[in-house]
C-alpha cells in the first residue's frame, strides 16, 4: 500500500518541521498492533499545535491512518510507557523518510539507553502497585475473594513491569515473556496463582505476603524520583506537588504514594497555623 500513501508522506517530507516518517503495515487479519488498520503512517514533527493529530484514509477496500506526533509527545510516551504500540512502530516499522537521521538516532538511543527515565517509570509503576495492592487487601479482608483475586493479578502485573524496568528493558512489549527471561521467581508465582488448583483464599494470601515484602524492598529505589523532585524546595503543599510538571504523571496515585513515603519516614510533615486554633496547614518536605 506504500505507493498509495507515498504522495501523502512525500508532501509532509517537504515541510522542514517534519523529522521523519515510519510506515507500519498490517501482517495478520487480526492486528491490534495497527488497530486492525491496513497501514499506519507515523510522522514525527518538531512542533505542532496539537501533540497528536490523526487522519484516516480509504483506498478501495484498504484503510490507512496517519498519526502526526510531536517529538515532545513521543518522548513522553517513551518515558511513561503509556503508548505500548509506539515502541513496536518505531523499532520495527519501515523508515520512509528520515531528516538528519532523526529516526535512526532515536532507534540507537532506545537500543543503547533503554534505562532512559528509569526512576520516573519505577515511581509511576510503583504508585500504581501501591493503590491496587491496598484495594486488594481491603477486598480480601472483606472476604470479597473474586475481586481480591483479580486485584492481586493486576498487582502481579505491576510487579512484573517493575522487574523489567529495573533491568533497563522496555516493559511495553510482551511483559510475561520478558519476565520469564529476567525474573523466574515472579513468573513462577504468577503461573501458580492462575493455574494451580488451590483454594482461592490461599492463593491470594500467598501473593499478599509476597507483594508486601516486594514493596518493602523496592520503596527506596521507587521513591527516589519523588524525593529528588521534593529536594528542589524546602516545603510543598499537596497542590504544588500535583502541579509539578514531572509529578503530574503520577496522576491519581500521587497522594497514596506520598502517604506511604510518609509512613516509611522518607517524607516529613510540617504543620503551619491557620486562623483556627485546632486546624493546621499540612506541608511536606524531605531532609
Amino acid at each position: 500500500m506504500e505507493h498509495i500513501l507515498r504522495p501523502i508522506y512525500q508532501e509532509r517530507a517537504s515541510d522542514p518541521n517534519t523529522l521523519g516518517t515510519i510506515l507500519v503495515e498490517k501482517i495478520d487479519d487480526l492486528s491490534p498492533e495497527t488497530d486492525n488498520i491496513d497501514a499506519i503512517l507515523l510522522i514525527l514533527v518538531a512542533e505542532a499545535e496539537l501533540p497528536v493529530f490523526t487522519k484516516h484514509y480509504t483506498y478501495e477496500e484498504h484503510h490507512a491512518a496517519m498519526h502526526i506526533v510531536t517529538n515532545k509527545q513521543l518522548r513522553k510516551w517513551l518515558l511513561l510507557g503509556t503508548n505500548k504500540k509506539i515502541i513496536n512502530w518505531i523499532m520495527d516499522g519501515r523508515v520512509v523518510f528520515d531528516r538528519n537521521e532523526t529516526i535512526y538516532s532515536l532507534r540507537q538511543e532506545m537500543r543503547n539507553n533503554p534505562r532512559y527515565g528509569r526512576h520516573v517509570k519505577l515511581g509511576i509503576e510503583f504508585s500504581k502497585l501501591l493503590r491496587r495492592f491496598q484495594e486488594g487487601r481491603v477486598s480480601f479482608e472483606q472476604r470479597d475473594y473474586v475481586d481480591a483475586f483479580f486485584q492481586m493479578m493486576e498487582c502481579l502485573h505491576h510487579v512484573a513491569r517493575l522487574s523489567i524496568i529495573e533491568v533497563g528493558v522496555y516493559p511495553e512489549l510482551k511483559v510475561w515473556e520478558q519476565v520469564k527471561t529476567y525474573n523466574n521467581e515472579i513468573y513462577d508465582l504468577y503461573e501458580g496463582f492462575i493455574e494451580k488448583p488451590r483454594p482461592i483464599e490461599q492463593k491470594i494470601l500467598e501473593v499478599i505476603v509476597y507483594i508486601e515484602s516486594f514493596i518493602d524492598q523496592k520503596v527506596v529505589e521507587s521513591g527516589r524520583h519523588i524525593v529528588e523532585v521534593m529536594k528542589q524546595k524546602d516545603v510543598w503543599t499537596i497542590q504544588e506537588l500535583h502541579e509539578h510538571e514531572e509529578l503530574k504523571n503520577y496522576s491519581i496515585n500521587l497522594e497514596v504514594f506520598v502517604e506511604y513515603l510518609i509512613d516509611k519516614g522518607y517524607i516529613k510533615i510540617e504543620l503551619l497555623p491557620t486562623k483556627s486554633n485546632d486546624v493546621k496547614h499540612r506541608l511536606y518536605k524531605v531532609e
